[in-house]
């Protein structure tokens, strides 16, 4: 049964425990500490966890999840907790929660079924880098997300009627957060992204969306190769689509197929992408380095 009590979700891994401490002290540190813990592990154990993360809450509740995909292990957790709870926020352990991050969620989740916060990047150390995560100005969701995304896994909270709406998640998913934030614009739901940071996103190597400059040629085509996954799981996935937002994806789509055709076809014309992406100015959201437009005279004859 659904209650209006909120669950914070993340998931933990091998690899991750140097950095559980400081997440879990930003957890128990939030203005807000009316929710429910709720922590996948996906390769550690629960004494472990704890452990790494030097818990004092005594009530954390642990998922076992070892042995399955990450798509997996999110798709069984989401499908549990919007059973249980009204809301669901989700961050990622490796990142910090700014002290107000469960707080401002929840007055958004008052008026909006998702909302999206501003990310203020950080880099492994966890020094200020003085860049914050941002959709550019006057973009709205309909140019932005057929194309790139800012509704991460780390600064994201979903009403859960509308997550419950937004699965399942395929098991070959490898962008899950901009799978569910797809389709519930796909579906028409209110969206909100505040441009007030509430997290501190770590920017290092294990990152699977990399967005700071400088970019490798490998990083490029590693990340092209992930948005053309996303566009598979997202067309051949179900549920409807607001009429003409389909059309949006399958353009995005042959776009991002023409520029990995480009690529792959001439590590000439890799090299001069990369060359020129790390010389323009960033945008700090993720999946930018792929097919940039300012950049066509390189890659699209």
């Amino acid at each position: 049964m659904s209650t209006d009590r909120l669950a914070l979700f993340t998931v933990v891994y091998p690899g991750v425990e140097r950095f559980l401490a400081g997440w879990y002290r930003s957890v128990v540190s939030q203005t807000d500490d009316d929710f429910d813990l709720w922590i996948s592990l996906d390769g550690l154990s629960i004494d472990e966890c704890r452990a790494a993360m030097g818990a004092r809450r005594s009530k954390i509740n642990f998922l076992a999840a070892s042995g399955k995909t990450p798509a997996r292990i999110r798709h069984a957790a989401v499908g549990l907790l919007v059973e249980q709870y009204s809301s669901v926020v989700f961050v990622d352990s490796d990142d910090l929660l700014l002290s107000k991050r469960v707080e401002s969620a929840r007055r958004a989740l008052e008026r909006y079924d998702l909302t999206g916060c501003a990310l203020r990047i950080m880099d492994e150390d966890e020094r200020d880098l003085s860049v914050t995560f941002q959709p550019p100005d006057g973009d709205g969701f309909d140019t932005l997300l057929p194309r790139y995304n800012v509704f991460g896994l780390s600064n994201t909270a979903y009403r859960g009627d509308l997550l419950r709406r937004c699965l399942p998640i395929p098991d070959d998913c490898q962008c899950i957060d901009w799978l569910l934030a797809t389709r519930a614009w796909a579906l028409d739901a209110e969206m909100h992204f505040d441009p007030v940071p509430g997290m501190a996103y770590r920017q290092y190597d294990a990152n699977v969306a990399r967005v700071l400059p400088p970019f490798s040629g490998a990083g490029i085509t590693r990340a092209t190769e992930r948005v053309l996954n996303h566009y598979r799981c997202v067309l051949n996935g179900i549920g409807p689509f607001r009429k003409g937002r389909r059309s949006l994806i399958e353009d995005a789509c042959r776009r991002a197929e023409s520029f990995y055709r480009a690529i792959m076809n001439s590590a000439e014309v890799l090299d001069r992408y990369a060359e020129a992406l790390n010389k323009i100015k960033p945008q700090y959201i993720w999946w930018w380095c792929v097919a940039h437009p300012d950049l066509e005279s390189i890659w699209k004859n």
